[in-house]
């Protein structure tokens, strides 16, 4: 378990509702709870300083760590791909996104890669990435931020031939591997829920510093699919697709863990004093 990717987390389900901010105290304190040191997260902080993550600010002796701007951003993009209540119906088009970006700034062609895979871009071929879903606004904001508007084009278009848009999914994203990552996440936490369901349903009390665990990881590792799944139209899944399992799993799981893992954490997190 990375420290970075678990602040991601903290701060996405925690903090973010809690004005964006927290005492260092308290990060180290739940971070503690998955078994990760203070120099651990200490680091991992500085990291995301460094990157543009979280800004930071002392008030008397103590620390506390804030959200950036563009930190917000990206988990509000992340709650609205996990909590999302249903798939748009598609219109038949593709958003394409095609590069040219020089090879001395091949680093920042990477990001850009990167970047596309996260918002559910596939690669049709090298330089062009497809999507079903109409993702230009944030190729805009993306390519303007990182000054390649020259280098960037970016379409919205209908697909004329010759593979039938199943078969073009299927070119573009691994779908076997992806459901066959969703067959694990079953399989890991569908017992789990059950034993927990009949626990509280008995009546047999469940600590509350237990909620907070298995919920952040159950987030932690359900989080793992917006860097995989594309979220595709209903139109173009498989007939055994796995997806809807999985996310109906972890909306149960979450609700019976969620009052129990919030109580937690407003017992340790502190906030920074009005001024």
């Amino acid at each position: 378990m990375k420290p970075q990717s678990m602040l991601f987390t903290i701060y996405g389900e925690y903090v973010r509702h809690y004005g964006s901010e927290i005492w260092i105290g308290s990060l180290t304190r739940l971070m503690g709870e998955f078994g990760l040191s203070e120099p651990a997260v200490r680091a991992a902080i500085s990291r995301m300083l460094r990157q543009g993550w979280l800004e930071s600010r002392k008030v008397g002796n103590k620390s506390y760590y804030s959200v950036s701007e563009r930190g917000k951003k990206r988990l509000e993009e992340a709650a609205a791909r996990i909590y999302k209540v249903e798939t748009d119906v598609w219109d038949g088009k593709w958003c394409i996104a095609s590069y040219n970006i020089p090879e001395e700034r091949r680093a920042l062609r990477d990001q850009l890669r990167k970047e596309l895979g996260w918002m559910g871009f596939g690669m049709l071929t090298t330089s062009t990435w497809i999507s079903p879903n109409n993702l230009a606004d944030r190729v805009k904001e993306l390519t303007e931020a990182h000054g390649i508007t020259e280098h960037v084009e970016i379409f919205s278009a209908e697909h004329l031939g010759w593979s039938d848009p199943k078969q073009l999914v299927q070119k573009c994203w691994n779908i076997d591997e992806i459901n066959a990552k969703y067959k694990e996440f079953i399989d890991t936490y569908r017992e789990q829920f059950e034993q927990l369901s009949a626990k509280i349903h008995s009546g047999e009390g469940v600590a509350d510093s237990h909620c907070f665990v298995e919920k952040t990881k159950l987030v932690h590792e359900y989080r793992k699919f917006l860097f995989i799944d594309p979220d595709l139209p209903q139109e173009l899944l498989p007939a055994l697709w796995l997806g809807k399992e999985a996310d109906q799993l972890f909306q149960n799981y979450y609700k019976l863990l969620n009052p129990g893992a919030v109580r937690f954490f407003e017992t340790v997190y502190e906030a920074a004093p009005v001024l």
